[in-house]
């Protein structure tokens, strides 16, 4: 751990805990983007380009969606060494989200809970902003010396919209798709947050099916140059049955062309394992469960799906990579790509950095990954 690492670790443990985690993740991000061109140099690290999708990524990690929900900060965060970025989620809606507080840390369990809900400006709003990215930013990445970062867009339900009203749930993704596809370089739809009422029910293959091909279509109208690749986000408190259905219909969506690969995993609503006393816990309230004590749950939902979905499909694997070992065991896993959440807020700016070095130890070594 280098100096700087360790000065995070001292600020974290002793400023940013006794401050509302919700506006510590606002003056952090400020000074993420503020501190760009400082973290470009620390972050440089050499590394083999994987392909995925269609798509080159510099490195095998990504941030996952939630912590750029706006898209305010896409170079500033590839800036610190991340292969990809993925903000959102955005809805059709702009929406407040819930009622704050919100977003906890549990740090004796390296953790965070939220119940957010999708607190965003919206997909016309963000689609704006990502034409002025496309204009000018990807440009500024260059001159802050970071090679170009895959650009990942996570929509999801607009809360307002019932979840038992197939057309109007299909008309809301819709909204969003039409939108921002043109700026994506992959597209992600949400089905699996627990924060916004009956989203999970959309996880069910019968709900699922209609809406990942309406999305497409959409999403092939909208960018009738280039297709998008398109992924689902599911959730780790799936039953196996469920996984294995999901799974199946993912083989037939690649074979298809309506799918491309499985995020797996969102945030757990359970409990178990946790270090923090139980009535701290239950105090804190209702939301998802992020960090280290996903890890176990994590990885077995990943490895179960590979091995339904066969080589071929891309897997991202998410929830709970803390370390460059769980980087390194998701991957052997079947985990194509990986994405961390927590893991980057209690590391702070030096951990994308670490993560990659980590990954790239397995293939000095020979050993191969899915790609």
């Amino acid at each position: 751990m280098t100096a700087y690492d360790r000065a995070y670790e001292w600020a974290f443990r002793h400023l940013a805990t006794r401050v509302d985690a919700e506006r510590a993740h606002r003056l952090g991000f400020a000074g993420i983007r503020a501190g760009a061109p400082l973290t470009s140099r620390l972050s440089r690290v050499t590394t083999a380009p994987v392909e995925a999708m269609g798509l080159s990524f510099a490195n095998r990690l990504g941030l996952a969606a939630g912590f750029d929900k706006d898209a305010e900060g896409i170079a500033a965060l590839a800036a610190l060494g991340f292969g990809h970025v993925e903000i959102g989620t955005v809805t059709g809606r702009p929406q407040p989200g819930n009622p704050r507080p919100r977003l906890f840390r549990l740090p004796a369990d390296r953790a965070v809970l939220n119940r957010m809900g999708f607190n965003n400006s919206g997909a016309e709003a963000v689609a704006h902003r990502l034409a002025v990215y496309t204009r000018r930013q990807r440009g500024s990445e260059q001159r802050i010396g970071t090679p170009r970062t895959v650009l990942g867009v996570n929509i999801g339900k607009s809360k307002v919209v019932p979840d038992d009203d197939q057309a109007a749930v299909e008309a809301d993704y819709e909204t969003s798709a039409s939108l921002l596809a043109p700026y994506a370089d992959y597209l992600v739809v949400n089905v699996s947050s627990p924060n916004t009422p009956g989203l999970r029910n959309l996880q069910a293959v019968e709900r699922l099916e209609p809406l990942l091909a309406h999305v497409r279509a959409v999403a092939d109208r909208a960018s009738p140059q280039r297709r998008v690749p398109l992924l689902v986000k599911i959730a780790p408190d799936l039953a196996d049955d469920d996984l294995d259905a999901v799974a199946d219909l993912a083989v037939a969506g690649r074979r298809d062309a309506v799918l491309d690969g499985i995020i797996a995993t969102n945030t757990t609503i359970g409990r178990s394992g946790l270090v923090t006393p139980a009535a701290e816990v239950e105090a804190l309230g209702a939301g998802g469960l992020s960090g280290a004590p996903l890890t176990a749950r994590s990885t077995a939902v990943l490895r179960r799906l590979r091995s339904r979905v066969g080589e071929e499909m891309t897997l991202v694997g998410v929830g709970g990579i803390d370390t460059g070992a769980d980087a390194r065991e998701r991957v052997a896993a079947g985990a194509t790509l990986v994405q961390g959440y927590s893991g980057f807020v209690y590391g702070g700016p030096g951990w994308p950095r670490r993560i990659v070095r980590a990954l790239e130890e397995p293939r000095d070594r020979g050993e191969a990954g899915h790609a």
